[in-house]
């Protein structure tokens, strides 16, 4: 049967391109070329997609309609390099699912970070 085998890519729009490609390869560490970057699937963690209500807080304090989800493998080092950058997350959180934290790109855009749990053997 024809279907979707899971996400290709994330695409938007930003005043300076530019910027926002050089902001993700010091703070988050992309490798980036001027029409943008890719990513091998990981071995952990899978992607997720889902629809949120309108009015979902979830997304704040950004006003774009959409938040970007990256897997990492050491969220730690990931916000210390953010803080190197002066980039600081808008909060953190763990649970059963694994570690998260929140940057603001740029753009204006919301940045989830996600530490997947181990997994048990």
């Amino acid at each position: 049967m024809a279907k979707v085998l899971g996400l290709g890519g994330l695409f938007f729009k930003a005043e300076d391109p530019a910027a926002v490609r050089a902001w993700y390869a010091r703070v988050l560490g992309f490798e980036v070329h001027d029409w943008g970057a890719t990513f091998n699937h990981p071995k952990t963690g899978a992607v997720s997609w889902a629809p949120f209500a309108a009015d979902t807080g979830y997304f704040e304090p950004s006003d774009a309609s959409f938040m970007i989800n990256f897997i990492v493998d050491d969220l730690d080092g990931v916000l210390a390099r953010a803080a190197a950058e002066g980039v600081e997350p808008t909060g953190r959180q763990d649970e059963d699912l694994g570690r998260f934290a929140w940057l603001i790109d740029p753009a204006g855009v919301k940045i989830e970070l996600w530490q997947p749990a181990p997994e048990e053997a």
